[in-house]
């Protein structure tokens, strides 16, 4: 195996002998979907290049049905020894000309090492660059990169001319989708209800924003802007949205733990407004016409920012940001619990009483 090249190094390619192509991202939501507008873009490069998708089980809605996606590989997690060894039997039977691990794990970039690629291409990280035929880093020089725009790098390093700037992609909600949001919606929400949704969740305890400023914040929506609050999350944030709940029964709704992913992205759409953490259900707001107020903690917006999206960043500097999220130094997780709920207020009324 060759050396892996140097991101300034220039590609021979011959994009015609391309035909079959490998992408892995296993996991999570948000991640899957920041790799959608490469997607389009290597669909753009390649119109005839047949495409295969790594996914694991959780996350498979977000990628079926896609249109620039021929195939989808759904995988368990765990993944387990048997399973792998027959995964990877069946990549080398493939024979792909290129594998693209857009995650870098060690599971992902295990499958990638031992697809048969012709071409591996990755990112270049500590003890996992001699994976990959091409690792370019995750950064430049002249300041942060969106997670978007380094997917799109990876295909770029193929000798992809990627001119254009493409939107997430989330395939469409199917008819059973939409009839169980529009039947939620008729039976809770009359007239012109300003209808918002909120992500309680977080993914980790460095996100969490706090139960009592979530219901700050809403009954500031409820009683000054007449709002209906939508509250969202996974099934272990049920508990926390029934908190929120039981303090505004009339004006406050909870779907936590109850919607599949296209039925999330389907209530959002018909939302007035989308509040929540830097998280997965956010990326999946990014993805409709929807605004979005998002709260950024240990994590660098530059990063992360909603792709292309109307969107209002709260975040705060401090010397601590970002952090790898395994020990908050100050102990009292400040970058999220220093935004005050009259601060997301006051950025939610521009989307809010817009066509007022």
């Amino acid at each position: 195996m060759r050396p892996p090249l140097n991101p300034t190094e220039k590609q021979k390619n011959d994009l015609s002998a391309i035909n079959k192509i490998l992408l892995v991202r296993l996991r999570r939501i948000g991640d899957i979907v920041m790799t959608t507008p490469a997607i389009t873009a290597l669909r753009k490069g390649l119109p005839s290049a047949h495409i295969t998708y790594v996914v694991e089980t959780p996350y498979r809605e977000l990628i079926e049905g896609n249109p620039h996606i021929d195939r989808t590989i759904v995988l368990p997690r765990p993944l387990g020894k048997k399973k792998f060894l027959n995964t990877i039997r069946a990549f080398r039977k493939e024979r792909f000309d290129i594998a693209i691990d857009f995650h870098g794990g060690p599971t992902a970039s295990l499958l990638t090492f031992f697809s048969g690629a012709k071409q591996k291409i990755g990112y270049r990280i500590k003890h996992k660059s001699f994976v990959y035929d091409i690792a370019i880093p995750r950064g430049l020089e002249t300041g942060h990169v969106h997670s978007v725009e380094n997917h799109i790098r990876l295909v770029k390093a193929l000798g992809i001319e990627v001119p254009f700037s493409p939107p997430l992609f989330l395939p469409k909600s199917s008819e059973s989708d939409k009839k169980k949001i529009h039947l939620f919606f008729s039976k809770n929400f009359f007239g012109r209800s300003k209808i918002i949704v909120i992500h309680v969740g977080a993914g980790n305890e460095y996100r969490e924003w706090g139960i009592d400023n979530w219901a700050k914040l809403a009954a500031a929506l409820v009683e000054r802007q007449k709002a209906k609050i939508v509250l969202i999350g996974a099934l272990e944030d049920e508990e926390k949205a029934g908190q929120i709940l039981s303090r505004h029964p009339a004006s406050v709704f909870s779907l936590a733990g109850k919607l599949n992913l296209k039925e999330l992205k389907e209530l959002i759409l018909n939302a007035s407004l989308f509040i929540g953490p830097d998280s997965g259900p956010m990326h999946i707001a990014a993805s409709t016409s929807t605004p979005i107020v998002a709260l950024f903690g240990p994590n660098l917006s530059a990063y992360n920012t909603p792709w292309q999206a109307k969107a209002t960043i709260i975040e705060k500097e401090l010397d601590c940001r970002p952090c790898d999220q395994r020990f908050c130094i100050p102990g009292n997780y400040r970058c999220m619990r220093t935004i005050t709920p009259e601060e997301v207020y006051a950025a939610c009324l521009p989307y809010l009483n817009r066509h007022e």
